[in-house]
């Protein structure tokens, strides 16, 4: 049992189901480094035996969210609408998605909003027009947080004691040739962040973009997500590209705030 999250959440014991637990976890074993995996393999990646692996990856065949060759097990596009129903359902991608719009033609820029998912970066909206860029940028990825504007911004906006425990926990890993991966200056960096209230990150994941982020507020005052653009570095300083953005990303924000 997830006795740490039932601790979290408040959740008598006696009402957690293990075997939506385990099936779900099953669901999040494969991934692009795992796109297809033997009941031996899923199991090991989840902590059960194979007989109980192979159990619950026939009863997500019958469901309909993995086939299998008899041997290998794979996703099927149905999972895919667990993520849609979220999309669909949840409040603040559909509150936000005329001012990404607003923001996205004022700063002629793909706009996005996006959240925290434990540690990881998660973009639950975005407007603007498509480019050659990397896929982490499209709606629904996820992402480490250290690697994106949105994420550090968060990350940092979370306090000094989860920094601290995050960076004693998680391991910088590099993307490319610029990537922090020294705890001390991400640090430094998440506390420079957390004193200005917005954040720029520059070839963190890829070599030819950057990102600005601004924190997305509700009328209480409490972070809800981050709003930021993404743009191709090309021949524009960081401080240009600061100075073009951070205006309109505040004041849609601000906009946002009393909707929230």
């Amino acid at each position: 049992m997830n006795t740490l999250l039932t601790q979290s959440t408040g959740m008598d014991k006696k009402d957690w189901i293990a075997g939506l637990d385990k099936g779900l976890a099953m669901l999040q074993t494969f991934d692009e480094h795992n796109p297809r995996l033997t009941a031996t393999q899923a199991g090991q990646r989840c902590g059960l035996t194979r007989t109980a692996a192979r159990r619950y990856l026939l009863t997500l065949a019958h469901l309909g969210f993995v086939t299998t060759d008899g041997k290998l097990f794979w996703l099927t596009p149905k999972v895919m609408r667990l993520g849609q129903s979220y999309l669909e359902s949840a409040r603040l991608p559909r509150i936000v998605q005329p001012s990404l719009q607003r923001l996205a033609m004022g700063t002629q820029e793909i706009s996005f909003v996006a959240v925290l998912d434990g540690y990881d970066l998660v973009y639950i909206a975005r407007n603007g027009q498509n480019r050659s860029m990397n896929t982490s940028f499209a709606l629904g990825a996820r992402v480490p947080c250290h690697l994106t504007s949105a994420g550090v911004l968060l990350l940092a906006l979370l306090g000094e004691e989860e920094v601290d425990a995050w960076l004693a926990n998680h391991e910088l890993k590099a993307f490319t040739s610029h990537t922090i991966t020294d705890p001390k200056r991400m640090r430094a960096e998440l506390a420079r962040i957390r004193a200005q209230d917005w954040a720029l990150s520059e070839q963190q994941l890829d070599l030819a973009y950057r990102g600005v982020a601004v924190p997305l507020r509700d009328h209480k005052g409490n972070v809800q997500g981050a709003l930021t653009v993404s743009m191709p570095i090309q021949h524009e300083a960081s401080k240009e590209a600061v100075n073009r953005v951070l205006p309109v990303l505040r004041e849609v924000a601000q906009s946002l705030r009393p909707l929230i």
